[in-house]
């Protein structure tokens, strides 16, 4: 199982996505807010705002608080101002890293993204050295043990585009405007959604035989996501699931 796949199996397992839910809805209200800002406060006419509002309600975020950060975002409530950059680099073994950010201090944000990298081991690259590799997809992960033929049949029917086993995982493709329909169709059939986003999917992946480099890179995972500038982590490592036991 490789990259932001692993990365959102390996949270669902630990349980880090409800320990982590306050800091969730709140990365969430900014990009509310940003994509209001940038398209207007109507979902039915601002595509990414529709998105957006899809991912907040997959999270189980409130109707009132969705409201509030468009709202925000629209100008009606006072909102903050927030600048959307993306920071690239590498982790131990030349594991690609992209790291999306909307801040209202690029230079704050900066420092503490360099610095992270720094401390645990990674490296800073110039815009463009890894994000050639990387395009937005919608990635939907499904519990395993669901029949092969089951899977297919409620994956294509709601408008997928691949279906692979990933790990103990089925991973299934869409478009990522569609990924939140899927999932919706998926679980109307009965089947157990582990995780879903529009996320960034690298072209080339990098498998991880070292206990301590894979050590590292959940390390720096982990510490890029606590940030409360970070909206995602994007990456192209491989990982086995026996792996991921070993390393804890």
């Amino acid at each position: 199982m490789s990259g932001h796949s692993k990365w959102a199996t390996i949270k669902h397992k630990k349980g880090a996505a409800d320990k982590a839910r306050g800091k969730l809805f709140a990365k969430i209200a900014r990009q509310l807010e940003v994509a209001a800002r940038e398209g207007g406060g109507d979902p039915s006419t601002n595509a990414s705002l529709r998105t957006v509002v899809q991912k907040a309600k997959a999270a189980q975020m409130t109707n009132d608080a969705i409201d509030r950060a468009i709202k925000r975002g629209s100008g009606v409530n006072d909102g903050g101002t927030y600048e959307s950059i993306v920071y690239e680099g590498y982790a131990p073994g030349g594991v690609a890293l992209m790291v999306e950010t909307l801040t209202d201090n690029r230079n704050r944000t900066g420092g503490e993204i360099r610095n992270i990298f720094s401390k645990l081991g990674g490296s800073m690259a110039e815009p463009g050295a890894v994000g050639w590799q990387f395009s937005r997809r919608g990635v939907i992960l499904l519990d395993g043990s669901a029949a092969e033929d089951d899977v297919m049949m409620a994956a294509l029917d709601a408008g997928a585009d691949d279906i692979t086993r990933d790990g103990s995982s089925w991973r299934i493709l869409t478009e990522p405007s569609v990924v939140y329909d899927v999932k919706a169709a998926l679980e109307s059939a009965g089947l157990s959604v582990q995780s879903a986003d529009s996320t960034m999917v690298s072209s080339t992946q990098i498998e991880v035989t070292d206990a301590e480099a894979a050590r590292k890179i959940l390390k720096i995972m982990e510490a890029l996501e606590d940030n409360d500038d970070v909206q995602d982590v994007f990456s192209n490592f491989d990982i086995s699931d026996d792996m991921l036991e070993s390393v804890g």
